[in-house]
């Protein structure tokens, strides 16, 4: 994976409220109808042997699920994706830690390839700038398309992509929920006042949560973590907060004076740049004027000698010809 960063998201996601949250409010609907979230148990581990020999984040957890009049469990597979740019061979990388966790589920004899293999939910969550564009399917990359008889053997495992930056303010808003909260912080981060704004609507949802002081504590986490990322001054405005629940006036107070220094900031870079830009233009309307000077000067000559008509002497020097025929005007006679 390149350009890694340390965001918090694997902590996020070691606590079930959490999971819940991502496959409830971003998950296909009938798949979340299937399962029973009380039955959520943590599976993650170092069984994992990537062979890109890059560092990554994954969870993985267990669910009982619901159909057709039996009970099974699934395993959720969540790789979590932080990047600036598409990985493409995201797909090649799925299959091969879906097959590495198959094996693991065999050694340490949770079943074995007799009995066969439980299904797995994979979800990639995706919280770069960039537009997603590698495939979802492992059999799409396959070029060109072998003909009929040979597509069942090809490889396929498709994966659930939750990506960040598709969902609008308005579908975050919906779900109402302190992960559709963290969203709209990862999406505000560019704007200031924005993410002031998104920051006490994620406090306001963690209070109303039932399980709000074990979120509140990884979410303070979380979010220290994130304004970490935006600078020293936006860590700042978090230093002294231990809770977004408790610590309310405290974050609301320092968040406004990290806005407010921002504001000041940018204005003072905007005084900078009107100044610079106003030097620019003088020294411009300085040039554009002895030009002018100059030309005037030059037409006045030419008129003395009198070897012109003021037609020559406009194309000469660039005057006007209404200029030089007021110019020849007041040349004495």
């Amino acid at each position: 994976m390149s350009n890694h960063h340390d965001t918090g998201y694997k902590e996020l996601f070691s606590y079930p409220e959490l999971v819940r949250q991502l496959i409830e409010g971003f998950a296909p609907p009938e798949v979340a109808a299937m399962m029973d979230f009380a039955t959520l148990t943590d599976h993650s581990g170092s069984y994992i042997t990537p062979l890109f020999g890059e560092k990554f984040e994954d969870k993985v957890w267990s669910v009982e699920v619901k159909w057709d009049g039996t009970r099974q469990r699934v395993f959720v597979y969540l790789l979590l994706e932080f990047q600036s740019t598409v990985d493409h061979r995201l797909p090649i990388r799925m299959l091969h830690y879906v097959a590495c966790f198959y094996d693991h589920l065999i050694k340490t004899h949770v079943t074995t390839a007799r009995k066969g293999m439980p299904p797995i939910f994979p979800v990639v969550l995706y919280n770069g700038s960039k537009r997603w564009t590698a495939r979802e399917d492992i059999y799409r990359m396959i070029r060109p398309e072998p003909p009929g008889f040979m597509r069942v053997y090809q490889p396929h495992l498709r994966y659930y992509l939750v990506n960040e930056s598709a969902f609008s303010e308005e579908e975050l808003a919906q779900r109402d929920t302190p992960l559709s909260g963290i969203f709209e912080v990862e999406k505000a981060s560019k704007d200031v006042d924005a993410l002031q704004e998104a920051v006490q609507r994620l406090a306001a949802r963690i209070r109303a949560h039932p399980e709000k002081a074990r979120l509140d504590e990884v979410i303070t986490r979380w979010l220290k973590r994130h304004l970490r990322r935006l600078g020293t001054e936006a860590e700042k405005a978090l230093e002294q907060v231990n809770s977004l629940v408790e610590d309310n006036a405290m974050l609301a107070e320092n968040l406004q004076t990290w806005a407010e220094k921002e504001r000041q900031k940018g204005e003072a870079v905007g005084l900078q740049k009107g100044r610079q830009e106003g030097r620019q233009e003088g020294e411009e309307i300085g040039l554009r004027r002895g030009r002018q000077e100059n030309a005037r000067e030059t037409a006045i000559n030419l008129l003395a000698l009198g070897l012109l008509d003021d037609h020559q002497i406009a194309q000469t020097t660039g005057l006007p010809l209404d200029e030089v025929k007021a110019l020849r005007s007041d040349q004495p006679h």
